[in-house]
């Protein structure tokens, strides 16, 4: 090798020849699986990912236990990252936290000491001010890890060893949930009830056919630990299970509290699991702020250690169940849980399971472990009763051993032979203590072969036999059930509740909904106005301005206001300013450029449908699905080519369209060749050549046309010559329809 040369062979600044986009695939594929295995989804056998293995590893490494006294949680954060976890220090305190908040967790394997959070929102306190310890319930999960239950892997610097996976009788995957996003996969898991889930687990053991909805009756769907209630039918949620992807409707639990005189007000005491309680008294507040809850006065929050939302009805004859109805419309007091059960098989693929399929990895792996302990407790037994074979021969022939071990100049090979000793039990025999040649202490050797020799049998009988292995997990899942349910907590904390029937609110809505008419002026000021049936031109505008649209509508309903650049911009009427004055600019509620106009507003009805034309000929039709944007930067729905600008926005109420081009060429067309479409540059209306769109018009060929006011209606026979199919050309338009 020369000295240009480094130790791996290469000559120094040596460049490769590679395409970008094979490079790129090549380490983007590489971070990819990186992501999945080393990150974001959990492991189906013990349901960790690697950072919380290896704090709980660590910790236990720390000697941590339940009965020992804690330890500064940025002592473990350290031995985290220093020995097993380089990332961070961050990321592993926050998921360390996490296996701690018991908001979070419904079993947590880490007990804290001070501030670890609130539902509120509220983060923890800085590692070095909090201390933690593990709990009971990750005990359990790391026992075994001395009997070579699981296999061990080297770390990230070859320096020590890391369990690939954690051994205990725990199924925390479904136990304490799962999230994470990865690439291109993510992964959804509600905790659920570790007593229910053992009974289910015995099931499957018992009978390994059993269908899914056979576990759903002894797991009848998950149990956060924040409570609520789960109001899903059981079809949906046996569903779910068997696919491995749906949702659950949970909803927050509730009374009515009864006070003096008749009234009475409504007390939250659980709302939705990950629901942050200062953020929906917010978003109660805003709501009410917006009329859109017109039966509540008041919120309040007046919870210490438990939760207690007041709810105060706006009037006492209200029916509570029609104000909750609204509030649950309304606000996160109800959400949905999706369940996405994408995780990393043993074998360390990825896949969506079904409940059976997971509770069915987890059995495989707890016999694995048992058969994997009882090998390693049978190699130590069988190596104590050599030993003590060996000892028990010594106080046979006591006389003889001191006479080899005083006169032979190699005492060990001497005794093998006269004895027929092995390597290990004459070793041990030359390490005996002169203390140990009692008689009581042969005794006791005695019994403590005869009590090794039936725990050789039983460990053989157990390895020999599949039944008899099943029926020793069997056993240690029920003991384990009767454990946990002795646990504080250990009872089911989510109320199962039937799908609640419809309430009707619309008498309750009707309160807050107003009709208004919302007026937007030429110069693009925008107001609402109290009431129907008004004249637009009877309100006040600058001096120089005028109206430009006028919309009747309700208080509660969407309005869409359309650009020219082919822009859509969601404005909510109950947002818009009322009373006196002039309004406000539009364009500080949307973000329409400057040179643009405003082509179209209008109201959004579900079931609408409009049709946007260009002034260059093109357009398509767009349903109100299509047209919503919540965001002030709008949505674009039209792709206007250079030069091109949007003419209008008309419903699709006619049957026909008629496009008028400024080469004073008029065109009928039916509207059912116009394409339904989310977004695009639309299809041809009419050739124009150099021209552009003058006015395009929507109606219903047999009813006719009336073409401005206080001009007669033309019936259909007048408007014939013009009909055609879209893209023609058109013909030269009457002189009724190019007067101004």
């Amino acid at each position: 090798m020369t000295a240009a040369e480094p130790a791996g062979g290469l000559p120094a600044g040596l460049i490769e020849d590679t395409r970008l986009v094979d490079a790129l695939s090549e380490r983007y594929m590489a971070y990819a699986m990186s992501t999945i295995m080393s990150r974001s989804l959990p492991d189906v056998r013990d349901g960790l990912k690697p950072v919380h293995r290896r704090l709980l590893y660590a910790m236990q490494q720390l000697k941590l236990d339940p009965n020992s006294g804690f330890k500064k949680c940025a002592r473990v954060v350290g031995d985290v990252i220093g020995k097993f976890h380089p990332h961070g220090d961050v990321s592993v305190y926050e998921a360390l936290v996490r296996l701690a908040q018991i908001f979070a967790a419904r079993y947590p394997l880490v007990e804290g000491q001070g501030n670890f959070g609130s539902v509120d929102g509220d983060g923890a306190a800085a590692m070095r001010y909090t201390e933690s310890r593990l709990t009971e319930t990750a005990s359990v999960m790391l026992a075994g890890l001395e009997d070579n239950g699981v296999d061990f892997r080297p770390t990230y610097d070859n320096e020590d060893q890391e369990p690939v996976v954690l051994p205990g009788l725990f199924p925390n995957l479904l136990a304490n949930g799962a999230a994470g996003i990865a690439v291109g996969m993510a992964t959804n898991i509600p905790p659920h009830n570790a007593v229910e889930l053992y009974r289910a687990a015995r099931l499957l053991i018992d009978r390994p056919d059993a269908t899914t909805a056979e576990l759903v009756a002894l797991l009848p769907g998950p149990d956060f630990p924040t409570g609520g209630q789960l109001v899903e039918d059981q079809a949906t949620v046996v569903e779910a299970y068997e696919t491995g992807r749906g949702s659950f409707r949970l909803r927050a639990r509730w009374h009515v509290e009864r006070l003096k005189g008749g009234a009475w007000q409504i007390i939250v005491t659980e709302i939705p699991y990950q629901l942050q309680k200062s953020r929906l008294i917010e978003q109660i507040a805003a709501e009410m702020e917006k009329r859109k809850l017109p039966l509540l006065a008041d919120v309040r929050d007046e919870s210490t250690t438990d939760i207690r939302l007041v709810l105060e009805p706006r009037s006492r004859s209200t029916d509570p169940e029609v104000l909750m109805e609204t509030l649950f419309r309304q606000t996160a007091l109800e959400n949905r849980f999706s369940l996405n059960m994408n995780v990393l098989g043993a074998d360390g693929v990825p896949a969506v399971m079904s409940l059976k399929q997971v509770l069915q990895a987890w059995l495989v792996h707890v016999h694995d472990v048992l058969v994997r302990r009882s090998e390693h407790r049978l190699e130590a037994v069988r190596k104590r009763l050599e030993i003590l074979d060996g000892f028990l021969l010594v106080y046979l022939n006591l006389d003889e051993v001191i006479r080899i071990i005083r006169e032979e100049d190699e005492p060990k090979p001497a005794m093998q032979k006269t004895f027929g000793l092995t390597e290990l039990q004459a070793e041990y025999v030359l390490n005996m203590r002169l203390r140990s040649l009692r008689r009581l202490e042969e005794e006791a050797l005695r019994k403590e072969r005869a009590t090794l020799g039936r725990e050789e049998d039983g460990l053989v009988r157990l390895l020999g036999s599949d039944k008899r292995r099943w029926k020793r997990v069997s056993d240690d899942l029920a003991a384990f059930e009767k454990r946990f349910a002795a646990l504080p907590g250990g009872e089911r904390l989510t109320q199962i509740t039937e799908a609640p029937k419809e309430i009707d609110t619309s008498a309750a809505l009707e309160v807050d909904r107003e009709p208004l008419t919302v007026l937007l002026s030429r110069e693009g000021w925008i107001r609402a106005v109290k009431g129907h049936g008004l004249e637009a031109a009877s309100h006040r505008f600058k001096e120089g301005d005028g109206p430009a649209f006028a919309v009747e509508c309700q208080s509660t309903e969407r309005l869409c206001l359309m650009g020219s650049g082919g822009r859509a911009f969601t404005l909510k009427a109950a947002d818009l300013p009322r009373g006196r004055g002039f309004g406000q600019p539009v364009r500080t509620l949307a973000d329409l450029p400057v040179e643009e106009t405003v082509v179209s507003l209008f109201g959004l009805q579900e079931d609408g449908k409009w049709i946007l034309g260009s002034r260059q000929g093109r357009g398509f039709q767009v349903t109100a699905a299509n047209l919503g944007a919540e965001k002030r930067t709008g949505r674009q729905i039209f792709n206007l080519k250079p030069g091109d600008a949007l003419l209008s926005c008309l419903p699709a109420a006619g049957t026909h369209v008629l496009c008028l081009g400024e080469n004073k060429k008029a065109l009928i067309f039916p509207s059912e060749q116009i394409p339904e479409m989310t977004r695009g540059a639309g299809v041809a209306f009419q050739k124009l050549g150099e021209s552009t769109l003058r006015e395009i018009r929507t109606l219903t060929l047999e009813e006719g046309l009336q073409w401005r006011e206080g001009q007669r209606l033309r019936p259909a026979r007048d408007l014939e010559p013009l009909l055609g199919r879209r893209g023609a050309t058109g013909r030269m338009a009457p002189q009724w329809m190019l007067r101004k």
